[in-house]
């Protein structure tokens, strides 16, 4: 739906919506030919499913593999084709790094390669974090000529690189070739503008290669999701309300802050993340609620902690649902199935629970019962159109 149809629709209310974004749920068929979610324990989902209607999203479009950026936008409303959001500007704001107008940041993540410098672990082994902030203060040192450096660590592997400096551009390649065995990609421009940037980012991961070759382990770097602060319309202001974000991870805080939702302290786990929900109660109207376990289990293609995860969701869901809002979405940004480990085009399950729902025949929250759901398969930038409808937060259009 067109933001500015929002904006004249929008009517304030005392209903409460919850969105619960469990991060790449949909998957495929393992070991037993059930899914992730098939194979969970998932009392509470099921509940709503028979109480509530199904459905499926498509992130972007028919067949397009989503990053977590794009998945991101499109549950909130935006057209991802129209607001493409750099990964680097979420990590950082997501870290409460200020960027400036001649800033530009990316997501960095640390990995392993070996003596010939091809890739042994993408990930590193997802490294604490504590480590990542001394190996980011090592980074820190290495001067680039006509720019400012800025590396902040972010959380386990990840960290995001800043640099500062009149006419640096964002038309750059990623370095990380998303897989192992090959060596790590150089940064090439995609543009003419984007050339001497690109020649800076080199210098900065060879520079960032001697240093830390002193390490068996995250000893190199790749970086992706260039970009510069955008400009985005904000979330209470086209919905006319009170918008709170709870989030562990820090991309889905810088997120939620960049269209305009305050963000409140997560915790580390789901049940803490749930608790902070219920002391914000009253002073918010729509809360986002983001698990990232279903994704990292996916991504690592761990079929069985993937399940888990969402057993592990599903059993810390009855403490939300004894706030009883008006509407509760629960669905994912994207599919991540194990067996491929990694995000997939398929469409991403969605339970819609509350006021006004039509209820279908579901009886269990699953893929198959969702392509089968009363919602059918729609775009996932119409989910909070959809749910404040329902929460009766959108007048009738036209005479």
């Amino acid at each position: 739906m067109q933001l500015d149809l929002i904006r004249r629709l929008s009517i304030p209310g005392d209903t409460k919506v919850v969105l619960c974004v469990m991060d790449g749920l949909g998957g495929l068929p393992g070991p037993r030919a059930r899914t992730e979610l098939e194979e969970a324990r998932t009392d509470n989902l099921d509940r709503l499913a028979e109480q509530g209607v199904l459905g499926q999203t498509l992130p972007v479009g028919y067949g397009i593999t989503p990053g977590s950026g794009p998945g991101h936008m499109a549950l909130f409303g935006y057209d991802p084709l129209s607001f493409d959001i750099g990964r680097g500007v979420l990590e950082a704001t997501g870290i409460d790094f200020a960027l400036g107008p001649n800033d530009l940041a990316a997501r960095g993540n640390l990995c392993t390669v070996d003596a010939d410098g091809r890739i042994t672990d993408r990930r590193a082994g997802r490294v604490a974090t504590a480590v990542t902030a001394q190996i980011a203060e090592r980074l820190s040192a290495i001067a680039l000529p006509g720019v400012e450096l800025f590396v902040r660590p972010v959380r386990e592997h990840r960290f995001v690189l800043v640099l500062r400096g009149e006419g640096l551009s964002s038309a750059l390649t990623e370095t990380d070739p998303q897989k192992e065995g090959v060596p790590t990609l150089p940064c090439t421009a995609t543009a003419q503008d984007g050339e001497a940037t690109a020649r800076r980012v080199n210098d900065f991961i060879a520079h960032a290669r001697a240093l830390l070759s002193d390490r068996e382990t995250a000893n190199a770097v790749t970086l992706r999701g260039w970009a510069k602060r955008p400009t985005l319309p904000q979330m209470p202001e086209l919905w006319k309300l009170r918008a709170a974000a709870v989030t562990v991870y820090p991309m889905y805080r810088g997120l939620a802050r960049l269209v305009g939702m305050d963000a409140l302290p997560g915790g580390d786990d789901i049940q803490s993340e749930f608790a902070t929900v219920r002391a914000h109660w009253d002073d918010y109207d729509f809360f986002f609620v983001h698990f990232k376990g279903t994704d990292s289990a996916g991504e690592d293609g761990d079929f069985r902690r993937k399940s888990a995860a969402i057993a592990e969701f599903d059993a810390a869901l009855s403490d939300l649902l004894t706030l009883r809002p008006n509407v509760l979405v629960v669905t994912g940004d994207h599919s991540t199935p194990a067996t491929m480990a990694a995000h997939s085009w398929h469409p991403v399950p969605l339970v819609l629970w509350g006021d006004h729902v039509r209820t279908d025949e579901s009886h269990v929250f699953s893929e198959v019962e969702c392509s089968r759901g009363g919602l059918g398969t729609f775009p996932a930038c119409e989910v909070l159109p959809i749910a404040f409808a329902h929460a009766g937060r959108l007048a009738k259009y036209g005479a």
